[in-house]
């Protein structure tokens, strides 16, 4: 399991789209038009604005094999990873190919690249899908959560439900976790105090992971994270405990000379 630290802003994502959309026209002329629907931390990135950077281009790609050689090109001028555009996604357990019926239009670069991006309550059942403790599923959730509520086009939880069952057939093929999490959140409504307290439980469980990979090379992966982290919060419970313990004043009398 890796962790890549290429950081994407809406400024250069547009950039490397613009350039991707020339490096294809090239190879493939102006006849055959191509779609790239970004999914996930670029959708957010693109629509909201509590985020100003990701590390992941998820995207469905609906174009000729001359695509691969584009996005290959992109990456080598601007010495982006491997896989920069990242297609591995539709692998995952979030990923549905339905995701393409309930996308939004976002530009065009160069005539050709349709570039789309995900509607709010889909990318909600995206992220609950996903519900990865480690990167900004959850305080993404609450993100949008909040900047509609904000502007006053408060999600509902039915939008949520049904959003879920158009993607994965049934409310019940979420994980359990991301059920309680998303109906106690809207239970409570105090998505701004939410929203910075995930961030920070996130922000502390990649350290958490990175800090196991470094020591663990090659053990850590998306079925064992979960335990990993469990233990480790536990770990760290118990040495508090200890601290406490350590610290607290003794009841019995201290003699002195």
């Amino acid at each position: 399991m890796s962790f890549n630290e290429t950081a994407f802003h809406k400024e250069n994502l547009d950039l490397y789209l613009r350039e991707l959309a020339k490096a294809f026209r090239k190879l493939n002329g102006k006849a055959m038009p191509a779609e790239i629907i970004l999914i996930g931390g670029a959708s957010v990135l693109i629509n909201y604005g509590f985020r100003d950077t990701t590390y992941d281009m998820d995207a469905i790609i609906i174009a000729s094999s001359a695509m691969k050689q584009a996005i290959n090109q992109v990456g080598d001028k601007y010495e982006l990873p491997n896989g920069w555009l990242n297609t591995d996604f539709m692998k995952t357990r979030s990923y549905s190919p339905k995701l393409v019926e309930h996308s939004v239009y976002y530009k065009t670069f160069s005539n050709l690249l349709e570039v789309r991006t995900v509607t709010a309550e889909y990318m909600v059942a995206m992220k609950l899908m996903a519900g990865r403790k480690y990167k900004n599923d959850l305080s993404d959730v609450i993100g949008i959560l909040k900047a509609h509520q904000d502007n006053g086009t408060s999600l509902t939880l039915d939008q949520i439900k049904k959003a879920v069952t158009d993607l994965y057939g049934d409310w019940s093929a979420l994980p359990r976790s991301s059920v309680d999490f998303i109906e106690q959140t809207m239970d409570k409504e105090n998505y701004g105090e939410a929203f910075e307290k995930i961030k920070k439980s996130e922000g502390e469980n990649k350290v958490t992971l990175q800090s196991f990979e470094a020591d663990y090379p090659g053990v850590l992966s998306e079925d064992n994270l979960d335990e990993i982290l469990r233990r480790a919060a536990e770990k760290m419970s118990a040495g508090s405990e200890n601290e406490e313990e350590t610290e607290k004043p003794s009841d019995s009398p201290v003699q002195t000379m």
